[in-house]
């Protein structure tokens, strides 16, 4: 079905990415700036010329048939998990981790694009399972899930793979896979963040022994703890084939939540390193590292302090031109927004960002195919995740883990999934709108 390029932009999206994606710009441009008035880095320039490549790419994904994506959902689902392989050996390492490909200045970051390639294959899967039962389909999915996270967890990147999380619940939740099982993956998820983050946080925050904590310390008493744990989840498996009992089943149900959250958190040690997992729980007490992994946290919250009502006014902010305030282009561009535009501005930012969010709710309950709205869910989903984290992150109300600010924050990785996601978006609503007009 053909339609008009101009008729199938939505134009709410559009003006809200374009106010956005502007303020980004402008702000790294302002990030780049040092007292003194001397501009020490070009990303604003580079950040323009992904805008224009990111432009470029939703207009196209817009004036294609969003249905075409099924088709192929799986061939780039797995051309991206071999990309992720190939990374894995042969990236190059930017912040501790080694998530990138590029020749010289030139790089991208597959982990982003990843996002896209699960989000349609899920999709598919979703839409071609359901008739299936739902424990089966559930595994499965899990499954899909874990091939992405897990490289991704490799490389190691926290922040990136922890949004597969929201966005296989979105999408779950709206193919009607049960909340019980859905609530297993949260659960076990936050769970095994708690547990892996526990003896850090009693060496660095507390810093004195907690009895209870030796049993993610000490090998034996780990072992020994999750034996028993696990022996009970199966003694409750039994007791509901046997006794058809109830209260059987929701023993296995946290029983076995607690073994695989301690599973996954001795994992979680060996791979996350020292410093990330400190990152994760420095919000608790800044103070507890001023001059280290709490010291973007403390710089943050003053910029943002900063600001007042009207802020400082554009370039004239003290955190981010003294050079205060690290990775200020990227993890904590609102903070630097927030120091000089001050509150009011940020909640034009905030609006904008509702915008988008109630834009895709209205997209997802006026669709009438299942695939599209799936589609559409994991983007809300991944958009919501990034902004409630990185906006707590900077607050200090929320764990560092270097998720960007979507349209705001430099990178154009970030920028370029976000532009497809909006095209898809496009694409999905104005299909719509062109079959209801055919009606």
């Amino acid at each position: 079905m053909k339609i008009r390029l101009f008729s199938a932009i939505d134009y709410l999206l559009l003006l809200c990415v374009l106010f956005l994606v502007t303020i980004g710009i402008t702000f790294i441009y302002s990030s780049g700036i040092n007292s003194d008035g001397i501009m020490v880095s070009n990303e604003y320039i580079k950040q323009i010329v992904w805008t224009c490549i990111g432009i470029a790419v939703m207009i196209a994904v817009t004036a294609v048939d969003y249905k075409l994506t099924e088709r192929y959902s799986a061939h780039f689902f797995i051309a991206m998990a071999a990309v992720l392989v190939y990374t894995h050996f042969f990236g190059r390492y930017v912040n501790g981790a080694r998530s990138w490909l590029g020749i010289g200045m030139l790089g991208i970051q597959p982990s982003e694009l990843m996002k896209i390639a699960f989000i349609l294959f899920f999709a598919h899967y979703l839409k071609q399972s359901e008739n299936e039962k739902p424990r089966k389909r559930f595994i499965i999915s899990l499954c899909i899930m874990g091939i992405p996270m897990g490289l991704i967890l490799l490389q190691p990147d926290l922040g990136t793979a922890s949004v597969f999380l929201p966005i296989f619940l979105f999408m779950g939740f709206m193919a009607n896979i049960p909340v019980r099982y859905l609530m297993i993956v949260f659960l076990t998820g936050v769970s095994t963040v708690v547990l892996t983050v526990l003896p850090i946080w009693e060496t660095e925050i507390i810093k004195k022994s907690v009895p209870v904590i030796q049993v993610l310390t000490n090998t034996r008493l780990r072992l020994l703890i999750l034996a028993s744990s696990t022996g009970i989840a199966v003694i409750g498996i039994l007791g509901k084939l046997f006794f058809e009992k109830k209260y059987y089943y929701w023993i296995t149900y946290f029983f076995g939540i607690f073994s695989a959250s301690l599973l996954a958190s001795a994992g979680g040690g060996k791979v996350l390193k020292p410093y990330q997992i400190t990152r994760l729980i420095v919000f608790i007490d800044p103070n507890s590292d001023p001059r280290g992994a709490g010291w973007n946290i403390i710089q943050s919250k003053t910029a943002i302090g900063s600001g007042g009502l009207f802020g400082q006014g554009f370039m004239q902010g003290t955190q981010s031109h003294l050079r205060f305030l690290p990775q200020q282009s990227t993890d904590f561009i609102f903070s630097i927004f927030s120091e000089e535009m001050g509150f009011l501005g940020g909640i034009l930012l905030f609006l904008a960002f509702f915008g988008i969010l109630v834009r895709i709710i209205f997209i997802i309950r006026q669709t009438t195919n299942s695939y599209s709205c799936y589609i559409a869910s994991g983007i809300l989903g991944m958009f919501f995740f990034h902004f409630i984290i990185n906006v707590g992150m900077v607050m200090g109300i929320m764990p560092i883990t270097g998720i960007p600010l979507p349209f705001l924050s430099y990178g154009g990785s970030a920028l370029l999934t976000n532009m497809i996601a909006i095209g898809l978006l496009m694409s999905i609503n104005s299909r719509y709108l062109d079959f209801k007009a055919a009606l």
